[in-house]
């Protein structure tokens, strides 16, 4: 992170193309003490600008931080407010994935794209345990209705197998996945599924709550059945349950950008 004295202002990431790895990039040590009083979002060329002691805060691609609607500009406002003495990117999602979208997605659409696209080759929920018979029997009951989905709103089928034998998903599942993201047309929207498709592992799970199939909670269900049944049998990991935490996070960071930014 680093101020800049022209007076724009960025949390720092070495990977702006991957809205995770950027997430991930922003969290280190050092944190800079807060250098601006208020954050406020103005309206600008039809964009919602955010704006620390009313100067245009930047993106580390020196892009300004700029909302496509002033829903999304306000909140991301208010976790600039939310900072204490110290500003700490860790604790700003909405801002991680924003820089995201305009310096990383916006001018490497096609290869986002691709990115997603290719998950719909293994995607999680494909993937069936033939025992025991209740993990398979709760993983139908979480996975089925988005396969179901999928069948509505792709009019296409996808194949399932057990275990962790590759299937091969029809070509035209394949291109209806692509289709379908390709006919999103907002950067914001397609960082924010890219989050949620590289947090999940299925970008059918990420389409299905952006569709409003699926609630936060119930997306987020849906990719840890495993989990979920294990720790039924075993307990939970305390620092596995952090971590899960963690992700949650940014999962629901990117559903409110996905919601926010139409």
């Amino acid at each position: 992170m680093k101020s800049d004295p022209t007076g724009g202002w960025s949390p720092q990431s070495d990977t702006p193309g991957n809205p995770i790895k950027a997430a991930q990039a922003a969290m280190r040590p050092g944190l800079p003490k807060r250098f601006y009083r208020t954050a406020a979002v103005a309206e600008r060329e039809g964009a919602f600008q955010l704006l620390l002691d009313g100067r245009p805060a930047r993106t580390p691609g020196r892009n300004a931080v700029a909302a496509p609607t002033q829903a999304l500009g306000e909140e991301l406002a208010a976790e600039w407010n939310a900072q204490g003495a110290e500003v700490d990117p860790s604790t700003m999602p909405l801002t991680r994935i924003v820089n995201s979208a305009i310096d990383g997605v916006a001018p490497r659409r096609e290869a986002v794209i691709a990115d997603m696209a290719k998950y719909a080759g293994s995607d999680l929920v494909c993937y069936r345990a033939g025992e025991p018979e209740r993990l398979a029997a709760e993983q139908g009951t979480a996975w089925d209705p988005i396969l179901a989905w999928a069948r509505e709103a792709l009019g296409t089928q996808f194949f399932l197998g057990q275990g962790v034998v590759h299937v091969e998903q029809p070509a035209a599942a394949l291109d209806a996945v692509r289709a379908h993201l390709e006919a999103v047309a907002s950067p914001f929207r397609l960082a924010a599924l890219h989050v949620m498709t590289t947090l999940t592992g299925s970008v059918l799970i990420a389409l299905a709550h952006a569709a409003g199939r699926l609630d936060a909670d119930g997306a987020w269900a849906a990719a840890h059945v495993d989990e979920r049944y294990q720790e039924s049998l075993w307990g939970e990991d305390e620092e596995a349950m952090l971590r899960r935490a963690a992700r949650e996070a940014e999962f629901r960071a990117a559903s409110r950008v996905y919601a926010l930014s139409a």
